[in-house]
């Protein structure tokens, strides 16, 4: 399997798939990722397969095409619910890319069908992930330099940059980037980075700063630094 450095440098949206069924062992091991996520951030995914009625709306057509399974994202309502929901989805998008297979994050362009999924009370959906096999070519997003959405520069540490390099790549809602990361030296300690969404007119921005956060730890590394308030 792919580095997931790897996974974030090839990985691209797709909106059209071919008519082909997971394999078991990919469904297997998409599934048990989907219970660990479930279990560690308190959310509510659910893995929905041969079901071609989710993205069959009329918003979806000419968008979307083929989609026959998707990952419903979905949480009990917390301030924090949709942040998490980025960054445990997009774990689950990278890992679909390690599989063997495309996805692309949907926010409008689904529709609840009746029984390929349940919720509890007090959850709600906050989007869907469409999966399948990739039909379509890849296609690169215009995307911002690094100095656009950080404070990198000749005295920031190699790490640093290269997190924000792997933040760059992150899927955002139609390519908007509305984050910003910035280094804050600790003097004595673990460097602290704080990762700030800014204001769009799309939305979308808390889901977003959770997919470019997990980028950024892939990128830099975990361990050399600390999450700042």
């Amino acid at each position: 399997m792919m580095p997931l450095s790897e996974a974030i440098d090839a990985r691209h949206s797709v909106r059209r798939y071919l008519n082909e069924p997971l394999t078991a062992a990919q469904a297997a091991a998409l599934q048990a990722a989907v219970e660990r996520i479930n279990r560690e951030a308190g959310l509510h995914v659910q893995l929905v397969l041969n079901e071609p009625r989710g993205f069959s709306t009329g918003l979806a057509y000419g968008t979307f095409k083929g989609v026959g399974n998707y990952l419903v994202m979905a949480g009990r309502k917390a301030p924090d619910l949709n942040e998490r929901v980025g960054y445990y989805g997009e774990q689950l998008v990278l890992l679909a890319w390690q599989l063997g297979l495309g996805s692309c994050w949907a926010g409008l362009t689904y529709r609840s069908v009746k029984d390929a999924y349940r919720l509890e009370p007090g959850e709600k959906v906050v989007c869907m992930i469409a999966l399948g096999h990739p039909d379509d070519e890849r296609r690169r997003p215009r995307r911002k330099r690094a100095e656009q959405v950080s404070n990198v520069s000749d005295l920031t540490p190699a790490w640093f940059r290269q997190g924000v390099e792997a933040a760059i790549k992150a899927p955002t809602a139609v390519h908007q980037q509305k984050f910003y990361l910035e280094y804050l030296d600790a003097g004595q300690g673990l460097p602290r980075v704080r990762a700030r969404r800014l204001f769009s007119l799309v939305g979308y921005t808390q889901t977003d700063l959770g997919i470019v956060k997990l980028h950024f730890e892939i990128g830099a590394g975990r361990e050399n630094f600390a999450w700042a308030d």
